[in-house]
C-alpha cells in the first residue's frame, strides 16, 4: 500500500515532543520493533501489490487503514474485542511502517475500500471519526437523549457529528477556546458553554428539565471537566471516558453511588466501526470535510504540522500531510 494522505494528531505530537511514549522502547510483542519508528496511524492510500490469497483487494484500489495490531488469540480477541487485545499496538506507533512511510505492508484485515464518492483526503479522517462512532455506539445513548461533550478538539468534534447522525436532540459542549467553540457550533452542537465563565452543572440541569444529561462524553481528560461531568449527568446517567489521561485523576465513588451513575472507558474501535463511518460519510449523514484545516507537503511536516499543533492548536482541527504520489 502506498500512503496518500496522513492526518497528524495528538498521539503523533506526543511522540514528537518526547513525552511519555506510546512507541515501544523495547521490542513490541507483535511487531518485534522498537523506536525509531515512522509516525502515522490515520491515513488513506492506494494498493500497489497484493499477496497470495488476497481476493477482496486489487492493485489501484483506494483504501483506508484500520491501524490496530492485535494477536487474534488472546481472550479479548476471541470475544471480538480487538481494541482490548492484551498485546495490542498500532501501525505507525508500534511498527509496520506508518502513514509517513513511502510504502506499508499490512494484513488484508486492516484495509477498507473507499467508495467513489469519498476522497482519499476524507479517508484520512475515518480513524478519528471511528473512535467517536465506537464510543457513541457502545454507550447507552439513544436517539432523543441529551448529551454533554467535554472538549472541542478533533475527537470532541467527531463525537458531535456522530451524535448528530444518530439523532441527538440536545448536544451541549464545554470548551474554553473561542475558535473551537465556533467549530463545535459549525458541526452541530446546540449549546456551547465556557467552563471558565459558566456553571456547567447548573446549565446542564437547566437545559434538561432539572435533571441533567443522559450521557457525558469526556474528550478532554482533565480533573475539573470530569468533576463537572459526574454532576452534570442525571440519575442513572453515564460518563463515557474517551480521553487518554496524562495524569492520574480522582473519582469520588459516592458521587456515582447515590445517583446510580456509571463511568465507563472506551478504547478506539472494533471491527465494523470503520465500515459504519465510511458508509455514513458516503450517504452524507456525516460531512467531515471542514475538519481539514490545513493541507501540507511531507517536507513541511515539522514546521507546518507539529509546530502548528503546538503553537496554533486552537485553530487547527486536522492537518493532513500529502505523501509523495497522493492526488
Amino acid at each position: 500500500m502506498k500512503p496518500a494522505w496522513v492526518g497528524i494528531c495528538g498521539s503523533d505530537l506526543h511522540e514528537y515532543l518526547g513525552g511519555p511514549s506510546l512507541c515501544p522502547t523495547t521490542p513490541h510483542p507483535l511487531t518485534g520493533e522498537t523506536v525509531p519508528l515512522t509516525f502515522g496511524h490515520e491515513f488513506s492510500g492506494v494498493v500497489e501489490e497484493v499477496g497470495e490469497g488476497v481476493n477482496d483487494f486489487k492493485v489501484g484500489d483506494r483504501v483506508v487503514l484500520q491501524p490496530i495490531i492485535y494477536d487474534g488469540t488472546c481472550g479479548a480477541c476471541k470475544e471480538g474485542l480487538i481494541n482490548c487485545c492484551y498485546s495490542n499496538g498500532f501501525v505507525g506507533l508500534s511498527g509496520w511502517g506508518g502513514g509517513l512511510s513511502e510504502h506499508v505492508v499490512v494484513p488484508e484485515s486492516c484495509l477498507y475500500h473507499l467508495p467513489d464518492n469519498v476522497s482519499l483526503e476524507i479517508g484520512a479522517l475515518v480513524e478519528p471519526l471511528a473512535v467517536a462512532w465506537h464510543a457513541v455506539k457502545i454507550s447507552p445513548f439513544k436517539a432523543g437523549d441529551a448529551v454533554l461533550i467535554l472538549g472541542g478538539g478533533p475527537i470532541g468534534l467527531s463525537v458531535i457529528q456522530t451524535l448528530k447522525a444518530k439523532g441527538a436532540e440536545k448536544i451541549i459542549v464545554s470548551e474554553v477556546s473561542p475558535r473551537r467553540k465556533e467549530f463545535a457550533e459549525q458541526f452541530g452542537a446546540h449549546y456551547v458553554l465556557d467552563p471558565t465563565k459558566e456553571d456547567i452543572v447548573a446549565r446542564c440541569r437547566g437545559l434538561c428539565e432539572g435533571q441533567g444529561v443522559h450521557v457525558a462524553y469526556d474528550c478532554a481528560g482533565v480533573q475539573a471537566g470530569l468533576n463537572q461531568a459526574v454532576h452534570s449527568v442525571r440519575a442513572r446517567g453515564t460518563i463515557v471516558n474517551i480521553a487518554i489521561w496524562e495524569k492520574e485523576c480522582t473519582i469520588v465513588p459516592n458521587d456515582l453511588v447515590f445517583k446510580e451513575r456509571k463511568w465507563m472507558g472506551v478504547a478506539t474501535y472494533v471491527k465494523g466501526d470503520f465500515q459504519d463511518v465510511i458508509d455514513a460519510i458516503s450517504k452524507g449523514t456525516i460531512v467531515p470535510d471542514d475538519m481539514i484545516t490545513k493541507k501540507i507537503e511531507l517536507d513541511e511536516v515539522v514546521l507546518e504540522g507539529f509546530e502548528a499543533l503546538i503553537k496554533d492548536k486552537d485553530n487547527q482541527v486536522k492537518i493532513l500531510v500529502k505523501v509523495s504520489g497522493a492526488s
